[in-house]
């Protein structure tokens, strides 16, 4: 059927679109965040190993073999990019909570040491208070359980925000 040889050329541009796919989708991630610098060497090594992976497969357009590999490799990449990227947890994201009970949850999460912005609004049902808490990726789900445990009806929403530190304003 295949080749030892196409065996190993295969697997080798699996393995090479895998790495070169991953970089690329915490590259993605990098640009959003704002992280140039992250994202450029993210790039450098990216295109490289893509080349790679590229020169191997124009080598040899007979074996479908080294196509599958190919886009299995992306597809592959694609999941183990983004699974390394959730794993980092970089960046800022704000939780918007809009519960009958947003004081309460306020007060809890302060004493939490999160920073919370209170507003009023009308609800379906009545008055609700809305929260905005910024947080660290990796402390969203802390917030999140805060608030459910005071107020199991409670509606969130979870967003990335990105901001760069010379366009904030301090006072």
């Amino acid at each position: 059927m295949f080749s030892p040889d196409e065996i190993l050329l295969a697997l080798l541009i699996f393995v090479a679109r895998v790495f070169d796919v991953s970089l690329g989708t915490f590259r993605h991630a990098m640009i959003i965040r704002g992280k140039r610098l992250i994202a450029f060497f993210i790039a450098f090594v990216e295109s490289l190993i893509w080349v790679f992976a590229v020169s191997k497969v124009l080598s040899d357009l007979t074996s479908p073999l080294t196509a599958v590999a190919f886009a299995f490799g992306f597809a592959s990449g694609t999941y183990v990019g983004m699974t390394i990227e959730n794993m980092f947890k970089i960046g800022e994201q704000v939780v918007k909570v809009f519960s009958v009970k947003g004081q309460k949850i306020a007060l809890k999460l302060r004493e939490k040491g999160f920073r919370v912005t209170e507003f009023t609004g009308q609800g379906r049902d009545g008055e609700v208070i809305l929260l905005f808490v910024q947080v660290k990726r990796k402390d969203a789900k802390k917030v999140l359980e805060y608030a459910r445990n005071l107020d199991d009806s409670c509606f969130l929403v979870v967003e990335d925000i990105r901001w760069r530190e010379s366009s904030l304003i301090r006072t």
